[in-house]
C-alpha cells in the first residue's frame, strides 16, 4: 500500500465497457451544441451534405461544425489544437463520434466554408443567450461581453444590432486566430509516438549523467565541467 489514492489500471478490462456518454455531464454545452447543429439546415447554409460517389468519403458538415463551435466556445486557436481536442478531449470525442480528424481537413474546411462558419457560429451565440443557456460572460481572446440581459431590455432594435456586432467581432477575432495559428505553424513532426517516447528516455538519460556531474554546495549545485 503506497498510502495514496491510486486511479484504475488501465490494463484491466472491464466485463461492459463504458460509453463515452456517460462522461459528458448533463447540462454540458456539448449537448446544447448537439442539439443546435443537428437541427440546422446544412445545405440551406452553403454546405455541401451529399456524400461523394467515388473516392474516400469526407467529414459531414455537421461534425466538423460541431467542432468549429465547440472550439469558439473553448477558445482553442488553432487547427491542430482542434486537431489534438477532438482525440482527447471527452466532450469534443463525443460530438464526433470518436472521429480522428487531421488538422488540415480541420483547415480545409474552414477555409471552404468561412462565411457560413460564422453564421453558425452567430446564430449559436444569439440563440444561447436568447435562452439563457451561457454562463455570466463570454470571452474569445480577452473580449468580454454581457451574454444574459434583462428579457424586458433587449427588444429595441439599436440594442439587438449592436449584440449581433459584438458577436461578430468576437468570432471574427478567433477565425483569424485560428488563420494565425495555421500559419505559422512548425512542420509535421512525422515521428511515430514510440520514437517520441525513445527520444524522451535518452534525454532523460543524458540528464540523469549531468545529475550525477553536479557539485552539492550551499545555495544549490555547481555543475562540473
Amino acid at each position: 500500500m503506497s498510502g495514496f489514492i491510486e486511479g484504475e489500471n488501465r490494463h484491466q478490462s472491464t466485463l461492459f465497457p463504458e460509453r463515452v456518454d456517460d462522461y459528458v455531464d448533463e447540462d454540458s454545452m456539448a449537448r446544447v451544441i448537439e442539439v443546435f447543429v443537428d437541427r440546422l439546415d446544412i445545405p440551406g447554409l452553403g454546405f455541401k451534405a451529399e456524400a461523394a460517389d467515388t473516392g474516400r468519403p469526407g467529414f459531414h458538415p455537421r461534425t466538423m461544425l460541431k467542432i468549429y463551435v465547440y472550439g469558439y466556445l473553448n477558445q482553442v486557436h488553432s487547427s491542430r489544437q482542434l486537431e489534438r481536442e477532438a482525440k482527447c478531449n471527452v466532450e469534443l470525442m463525443w460530438l464526433t463520434g470518436r472521429l480522428a480528424l487531421d488538422h488540415k481537413t480541420i483547415a480545409n474546411f474552414r477555409k471552404d466554408n468561412s462565411e457560413a462558419i460564422k453564421l453558425v457560429c452567430r446564430e449559436f451565440v444569439l440563440l444561447c443567450r436568447k435562452l439563457n443557456l451561457l454562463s455570466d460572460t463570454v470571452s474569445v481572446d480577452g473580449s468580454k461581453f454581457k451574454a444574459v440581459n434583462n428579457r424586458d431590455k433587449n427588444c429595441t432594435k439599436a440594442k439587438m444590432k449592436r449584440r449581433i456586432a459584438e458577436v461578430e467581432a468576437t468570432i471574427e477575432k478567433y477565425l483569424d486566430r485560428l488563420d494565425q495559428a495555421n500559419a505559422q505553424a512548425s512542420p509535421d513532426d512525422t515521428r511515430t509516438s514510440q520514437e517520441k517516447i525513445s527520444a524522451l528516455e535518452e534525454g532523460m538519460d543524458r540528464l540523469k549523467k549531468y545529475e550525477v556531474r553536479m557539485l552539492p554546495i550551499a545555495d544549490g549545485c555547481l555543475p562540473i565541467l
